[in-house]
């Protein structure tokens, strides 16, 4: 019952509308079992995921996901967010993220997405109209394997990028799988779904993806920084104790 009810009120209100329903959740899910770093607060369980594929996922106050909430973690403890003076481009932004970002007075935020309500531009990432090195720092979050020509992609990244500027470019990644799949034959939503693991996706990339990121140009550093976080904090904040932070850098 409340999942159709936070669905109803999701489809009623604007995006600048929603605070009133994590609001409500905040109250509903009120408890001291989880805690979400992105909006601070505790909760007696989490929201299930994406396609109901995990059941504990969702933050109640925010709609935070794990990968948001490591990258947020990583953001304030690893690279100073709170308190540097930046220039900074969020490619695809999500709520929660966005949200924290744009009220911090240190940061000259900018964010894009060809159909996203959220983002403040529409920009083509293949093509973006920004000139050369106009950014300090990109977060670029699980978006790369929409991209069908996702290198040129890379490139326009590493383009707008200012050298000795800092980029988070995180996608999925098998790692059992050596090299990236993908087929360019296959169009159809449910096809893809079914092949890549999401109706938008057209690859799954493999370890050779931080290879691509170096072809491009980066520095590329896969950042375990999960694990200077107790098992313990893993479990009460959900984060995925497996995820890599692609943390890459544009040489000075």
């Amino acid at each position: 019952m409340l999942k159709k009810i936070g669905r109803a009120v999701v489809s009623l209100f604007p995006v600048s509308s929603r605070k009133f329903y994590h609001r409500l959740n905040s109250y509903l899910y009120k408890g001291v079992n989880y805690y979400c770093p992105v909006c601070e607060k505790n909760y007696k369980r989490f929201l299930p995921g994406p396609d109901n594929i995990k059941s504990n996922s969702k933050c109640p106050g925010c709609s935070s996901l794990e990968r948001q909430r490591l990258l947020w973690l990583y953001l304030t403890k690893e690279l100073n967010i709170l308190t540097s003076k930046i220039k900074l481009l969020n490619i695809a932004p999500d709520y929660a993220i966005q949200t924290k970002l744009k009220r911090l007075e240190n940061i000259n935020y900018v964010s894009i997405d060809l159909q996203s309500p959220l983002a403040m531009h529409k920009e083509d990432l293949t093509n973006l109209s920004f000139d050369k090195n106009a950014f300090d720092a990109i977060l670029c979050y699980h978006v790369l394997e929409h991209i069908e020509d996702d290198r040129k992609a890379m490139r326009e990244l590493f383009r707008v990028l200012k050298p000795g500027g800092w980029a988070i470019l995180q996608s999925p990644i098998d790692i059992n799988r050596e090299t990236t799949f993908e087929d360019s034959s296959i169009t159809e939503p449910i096809e893809r779904k079914k092949i890549f693991g999401q109706g938008d996706h057209v690859r799954i990339y493999g370890r050779d993806y931080f290879t691509r990121l170096r072809e491009a140009g980066f520095i590329v550093k896969e950042d375990q920084f999960i694990r200077k976080i107790l098992p313990s904090e893993i479990e009460r904040m959900v984060l995925d104790k497996d995820e890599l932070i692609c943390f890459c850098a544009k040489p000075a």
